[in-house]
């Protein structure tokens, strides 16, 4: 198991395989999208997408074992949440790669530089 270290992220390659395979979908971020911005129940979300039900609380799962959103019971019903601090996350290591290969880039114009 290798780890991504950067910026106050310590993540598995499993966890960003979810995050990055969740966010790879533009219902999930959208979904996300929306949940940062107002909690909602699944069927409340499934009124925005020309899907079922199913189709929604399947794409709700995939993002809720990435740690985009987390649920909590309101009454009766489940409510959706964005997570912001996984969004931070999957930034903080965005950034870390954008550090590298920076970094690599300066190198490589140092190198031809010399020359």
């Amino acid at each position: 198991m290798v780890s991504y270290h950067t910026h106050e992220v310590d993540l598995s390659d499993d966890e960003v395989d979810r995050l990055f395979r969740a966010l790879a979908d533009a219902t999930r971020r959208d979904i996300v999208r929306r949940t940062l911005t107002d909690e909602s129940s699944v069927s409340e979300l499934a009124d925005h997408y020309e899907m079922s039900f199913a189709a929604v609380r399947k794409h709700v799962n995939v993002l809720e074992e990435a740690g985009l959103v987390t649920n909590h019971r309101h009454g009766r019903e489940r409510r959706i949440r964005g997570n912001p601090e996984a969004i931070r996350r999957a930034q903080n290591l965005l950034d870390g790669y954008e550090r590298l290969w920076r970094g690599r880039i300066d190198r490589l114009d140092a190198l031809f530089a010399d020359d």
